[in-house]
C-alpha cells in the first residue's frame, strides 16, 4: 500500500497540481487537508475519473478533509462522534482494505495563550481519547495528515528561536506524546533522522522554500504491526516547486502488505 498526505490549502486552487501528482505517483490512498470547500462543490468527478473512491467532510472557506482510495472506503466516519467540535471539519476516517486510516487537520492554534491555542490543546486531548475509544494499539492503524506540531528540534529550521511558539511549544509536545503513547510510530523518522527535511514552507517568508526555512508538520504514523512493514517514507520537495503550489507538500509512505 502506498499512502500519501497533502495539505492542499484549497483543493480547487490546487486541483491541476493534485491530479498531475496522482497520475504520476499513483498512490493507493491520498489524505487531503484544508480542502476549503463545501461537500457539494468538491471536485469529485475529477478524482473518480482517475479511479479513486472519495469520502469528504468539508465546509466553506475553512478546514475540510478528504480521503481518496483506489479500494472502496468502508465505515466512513467524520468528527469525533459526539457533541464536541460539531462543526469542526478536521477529521475523517475509513477502513481501506481492512486497515483503519484516520486523516486529520489538527488546529493551528494561532497564538500561544489565545483561545485558539487552548482549543488546539483541547482538540488534541480529545483525539487522544478518540484513539483509545475506537482502536487497539496491537492492530493495524494509520494516522496521517497536517498535525501542526513540529515535535523535535530537527523538525524546524531554528528550534532555539521557535521553541515556545505555535507549532513548537512544550504543551503541544506533551499532547502529541500522549497521542503517540497509544502505540503510534513516526514512519518518516524510521528512515531519516537528520534535520532539514520539511513539509511546510511559509509563503510569507521571503524565498523561504529556496532557503529551506521550513517545518515538518505533515506526518504519517502507524501502529507497530504496520510500521514493521513500512519500506519507505519520503517527502516530495519537487511538488512544492510546481505552478501554484500549496505551502505544504506531499508525504508518502509505502507498506509491504
Amino acid at each position: 500500500m502506498k499512502i500519501a498526505t497533502y495539505n492542499a490549502a484549497s483543493i480547487r486552487a490546487r486541483l491541476p497540481l493534485t491530479l498531475d501528482w496522482l497520475a504520476e505517483n499513483e498512490p493507493d490512498v491520498l489524505a487531503i487537508q484544508e480542502t476549503k470547500v463545501e461537500d457539494d462543490k468538491f471536485p469529485l468527478s475529477d478524482f473518480e475519473d482517475l479511479g479513486y473512491h472519495v469520502a469528504i467532510h468539508g465546509q466553506k472557506s475553512w478546514n475540510g478533509v478528504a480521503l481518496l482510495s483506489r479500494s472502496p472506503l468502508q465505515n466512513v466516519r467524520t468528527g469525533f462522534g459526539d457533541d464536541l467540535f460539531p462543526t469542526d471539519c478536521r477529521i475523517i476516517s475509513a477502513d481501506i482494505d481492512g486497515i483503519p486510516v484516520i486523516n486529520t487537520y489538527v488546529p493551528n492554534g494561532n497564538t500561544v495563550g489565545s483561545e485558539k491555542f487552548e482549543y488546539k490543546l483541547a482538540w488534541m486531548d480529545r483525539f487522544a481519547k478518540y484513539l483509545r475509544e475506537r482502536y487497539r494499539p496491537d492492530e493495524p492503524l494509520i494516522w496521517l495528515g497536517d498535525i501542526n506540531v513540529a515535535r523535535k528540534p530537527e523538525d524546524v529550521y531554528d528550534s532555539p528561536k521557535l521553541l515556545g511558539g505555535i507549532g513548537h511549544h512544550p504543551d503541544e509536545f506533551a499532547r502529541l506524546d500522549t497521542i503517540l503513547d497509544f502505540g503510534l510510530i513516526d514512519t518518516f523518522r524510521m528512515f531519516t533522522t537528520e534535520g532539514g527535511n520539511y513539509t511546510f514552507w511559509d509563503f510569507t517568508v521571503p524565498n523561504g522554500f529556496k532557503r529551506n526555512i521550513g517545518w515538518r508538520i505533515d506526518h504519517i504514523y502507524a501502529t507497530e504491526v504496520l510500521a514493521s512493514l513500512c519500506k519507505e517514507c519520503v517527502i516530495d520537495r519537487d511538488a512544492r516547486t510546481r505552478e501554484r503550489p500549496s505551502d505544504h507538500t506531499f508525504v508518502t509512505a509505502t507498506f509491504n502488505l
